[in-house]
């Protein structure tokens, strides 16, 4: 099969992420929360773990800390029982903690709104701090790249890296930039009730004539 030119690909993503809108109208960020700071801890909680279970547990922990400040002076050891059942809750904990206090001493409790700002904060990367701009603040800096966007974007031929980053830099040259922040949560959506990591339903799947991958 010959190789896709970047015009072609960039033609066919359009043509899915209209298929994907019109299958997922509502897709959106999962993570429950009420305000930007609630999202990014929420969102350093969900490495590793499924946004079911950070929804279960954010539910109590923000009846129980409200404020930034109150992160930033949560006992440590408390707040690793609070987080407990998350994973890696003793780093999740601690980038909790001091992400809190950094956003004190240097933005006056408000969450950044670039990228370079926010991945200077402890426990935010380039993913969590695309979470946080994308569903926060509607803003586009790049693009969310978890398991689902890694697995079905390599289904679909728009990358054949596995590395995030890399699949990242591919997928914003082939993306509209409006689109940067939706894409993941309609692959989300989509790899959760079809292209189901290892029974993907490919028969009834919307995009199977736009997937190389399809198997009908």
């Amino acid at each position: 099969m010959p190789r896709e030119s970047i015009i072609d690909k960039i033609a066919r993503a359009k043509k899915i992420i209209k298929a994907l809108k019109a299958a997922y109208p509502d897709a959106e960020c999962s993570l429950n929360f009420r305000n930007i700071h609630q999202l990014m801890v929420a969102t350093i909680l969900s490495a590793q773990c499924t946004d079911e279970r950070v929804n279960i547990v954010t539910k109590e922990l923000f009846k129980k800390y409200h404020s930034v400040k109150d992160f930033a002076e949560v006992d440590i050891k408390q707040l690793e029982k609070d987080i407990h059942s998350t994973g890696f809750y003793k780093n999740k904990a601690k980038s909790i903690k001091k992400s809190a206090q950094q956003l004190l001493e240097h933005y006056d409790g408000n969450i950044p709104r670039t990228l370079d700002e926010l991945v200077k904060l402890a426990g935010v990367g380039r993913k969590t701090g695309s979470v946080v701009l994308g569903a926060g603040y509607d803003l586009a800096e790049g693009i969310v790249v978890d398991t689902h966007v890694i697995r079905i974007s390599n289904l679909l031929k728009l990358t054949d890296h596995k590395n995030a980053v890399k699949i990242e830099m591919e997928l914003m040259k082939i993306l509209t930039k409006k689109d940067w922040i939706i894409f993941t949560h309609l692959l989300i959506d989509h790899g959760r009730a079809v292209c189901i990591a290892r029974r993907p339903d490919c028969p009834h799947c919307t995009l199977k004539n736009l997937c190389p991958s399809a198997k009908i």
